[in-house]
């Protein structure tokens, strides 16, 4: 039951997800089945099961949102984009340069393009008691917002050039002690990697700029009739988010580096005298446990950085002047949650990623409180007298329509 409370004419309704990891393993191992056996073919059935087997447990206010993306777009999508990531590949193993230049800047250019069009699928393929939602930007304004990705794609090219002029000035190759030149690698010195570290950093706050620019866009341009989404944040919110993240991200590598260099010593200490085959063997399971430290270093800056964006924006978006969402989803709880789906995940050989993507789900929903000023039944009666039919059959045929 969802909990409902009335407060000077406001009705809360706490989102609730009904669905069980049994249930999902059954959709999922049909899914994995299946695409191995049709060697990927399967792919965009086996997203459209997924997408609507979480959409019909996902209830808001009593009632489930509905999935109704057509097969038929989601199957054309599928087959033009395996197209042309074969023929990248092919142009790539087969030494085409210029091809493969022009596909490069071909993805940059179209890269918006592509967010918009699988924007647009994604909301006009969500209902919700009759509701369709409307993604209305024009594609000017999916460009204007996307003026990060073009920025960082000029400062590389002006950092190429600069590190070109910098080893024009630099030393020659050294040279090794029998009078032969040493590898062809240039030489490095402190203003060519100060010129590194500056495109590193202007290009994490590109990277920020463009995923507040995209996230405000696609709330503020989502609508419902008449009704258009509300946003509160700001890029200050992004950064702050993003420089705690990192800061995770470095004590998770720091606790994996001392673990690794405990282990180390041990295994020297112990195998000290392994030699043979047992050599290759143990440097084989070497290379495993650094992957994996590498994963776990990793894992709790990502869950950390996806349950802070997640409640920074469910807590400051809404529609109009008469709905908002409240979020309460606690982020260390999370990255717990995430840390033991990973380990579970791989003490079963993947077996519990299922279990584990709906525990996620299910955390991050049922922290979601949305808002609604008035009795609900006529606000919905009155959304659904404001739909414009033209308009939503223009927003389904316009563009290349891509799930993502």
């Amino acid at each position: 039951m969802d909990s409902t409370t009335q407060r000077h004419g406001i009705a809360a309704y706490r989102l609730r997800f009904s669905g069980s990891g049994g249930e999902y393993f059954r959709v999922w191992i049909v899914n994995l089945l299946l695409s191995i056996v049709t060697l990927g073919l399967y792919t965009p059935w086996a997203r459209r099961r997924t997408a609507r087997y979480f959409y019909d447990h996902t209830m808001i206010a009593g009632s489930p949102l509905e999935f109704t993306a057509p097969l038929r777009k989601m199957v054309v999508s599928f087959i033009l984009f395996a197209l042309l990531y074969v023929t990248y590949k092919i142009a790539a193993e087969t030494g085409q340069d210029t091809v493969v230049s022009i596909f490069i800047i071909a993805v940059a250019l179209l890269a918006p393009y592509i967010w918009g069009s699988a924007m647009r699928f994604r909301l006009a393929s969500t209902r919700w008691r009759g509701l369709q939602l409307q993604f209305t930007a024009r594609w000017k304004d999916v460009y204007i917002a996307s003026w990060p990705i073009f920025l960082m794609a000029a400062i590389w090219v002006g950092i190429t050039y600069g590190l070109d002029l910098l080893s024009a000035d630099a030393a020659p190759p050294a040279r090794a002690q029998n009078g032969r030149p040493g590898p062809a690698w240039p030489r490095m010195d402190a203003p060519m990697w100060g010129l590194i570290a500056l495109g590193l950093a202007l290009s994490v706050l590109c990277i920020i700029r463009v995923e507040f620019n995209y996230k405000s866009l696609l709330v503020l341009r989502t609508g419902i009739g008449k009704q258009r989404g509300r946003w509160k944040p700001v890029y200050g919110d992004f950064v702050r988010i993003w420089g705690a993240t990192i800061v995770v991200l470095l004590a998770g590598v720091a606790l994996i580096l001392a673990l690794a260099a405990g282990a180390a010593y041990t295994v020297q200490s112990m195998f000290s005298t392994v030699r043979g085959p047992a050599v290759f063997l143990l440097i084989f399971f070497i290379v495993i446990a650094a992957f994996l430290g590498l994963v776990l270093a990793s894992a709790p800056a990502r869950a950390y950085r996806e349950a802070r964006m997640f409640r920074l924006i469910w807590s400051n978006v809404g529609l109009s002047q008469i709905a908002r969402f409240k979020c309460d989803l606690r982020h260390w709880a999370f990255v717990r949650l995430r840390i033991k789906n990973i380990l579970l995940t791989l003490l079963t050989l993947g077996f519990y990623r299922p279990y584990a993507r709906v525990s996620e789900y299910r955390m991050k929903a049922d922290a979601v409180t949305l808002h609604i000023k008035g009795g609900l039944d006529q606000l919905v009666g009155e959304l659904v007298r404001q739909q414009d039919a033209l308009g939503d059959a223009l927003a389904d045929m316009a563009g290349l329509d891509i799930v993502g």
